[in-house]
């Protein structure tokens, strides 16, 4: 058996549920899990590295005056569409998405950000999160040290060794030999994915059968996506959607492929290799 999860990162207060409920109807009508990674605090100014406004800050415009921030409670609609089904799964994205936010050394701004960024997701009606991804998948070695003590997994592209923790590097250094993806650290589970394949800047007609072999690769795959990369400005990419929606049939009709949330591995059900 081979197992795949779906992880979909910045759903925020900014998120139109309209968005969500496109893409994602069908993964949930097959019984599919859908992991969001939701921002508890989203900033409303965070820019890229090209000077722009990130692609996931929406619905500003519709705003009396823009906060500095808005948290995921002040999004009704899609606090509700997200309670309602069951299909989705909660991960702790950062706290406000600021641009890199936990490659801060200072302990006491990683803590309030990971108690305070629980407690706003919670506040929302969302069970604890036990999972976390950092925005940019960008740590340091104090914050990657206060996550593991703070969630079961963390999410993250491969993360390098002098961002490590000094007592990991005996760990790490074994799995680079043996070629494994995903590791333990005391009780966290360190999950690595194969790269941004569901990316809305490539062609749409060869992701699937990248896809496919990702899978066919690997134990387990975490698949990154981004909501609002399938609605670049705020208009819906059709060929990219349909891509999607292939790649929900096509989980679907695998007896050999297993679509699972983070947390199936925090309970211990799923193998990592």
């Amino acid at each position: 058996m081979r197992y795949v999860i779906l992880r979909d990162d910045d759903t925020s207060a900014l998120t139109p549920v309209e968005c969500l409920e496109r893409l994602y109807s069908p993964f949930l009508a097959s019984g599919l899990p859908v992991n969001l990674a939701v921002i508890p605090n989203v900033r409303t100014d965070t820019t890229g590295t090209d000077g722009r406004l990130e692609g996931y800050i929406w619905a500003t415009h519709k705003l009396a005056s823009v906060p500095r921030a808005l948290p995921i409670t002040s999004n009704e609609p899609l606090v509700r569409h997200v309670r309602d089904n069951t299909g989705y799964h909660i991960a702790q994205h950062g706290y406000d998405h600021s641009m890199q936010e936990f490659a801060s050394r200072s302990p006491e701004d990683i803590g309030n950000r990971l108690k305070y960024g629980a407690r706003l997701l919670m506040e929302a009606g969302f069970p604890r999160p036990e999972t976390f991804v950092a925005p940019y998948d960008t740590f340091s070695r104090v914050s990657l040290r206060k996550v593991a003590t703070h969630f079961r997994v963390i999410s993250t592209d491969a993360v390098e060794w002098r961002n490590l923790p000094l007592s990991w590097w005996p760990k790490y250094a074994m799995q680079k030999i043996s070629h494994r993806p995903h590791w333990r650290i005391g009780k966290a589970i360190l999950l690595t994915h194969p790269g941004w394949l569901l990316c809305g800047q490539r062609p749409a007609a060869p992701i699937l059968d990248q896809v496919k072999k990702s899978v066919g690769s690997r134990r387990l795959t975490v698949l990154v996506n981004r909501w609002w990369e399938y609605f670049r400005e705020q208009k819906p990419n059709e060929s990219f959607i349909s891509m999607l929606h292939e790649t929900a049939a096509w989980l679907a009709s695998q007896p050999e492929v297993k679509v699972i949330s983070f947390a199936h591995l925090s309970d211990g059900q799923v193998p990592l290799h």
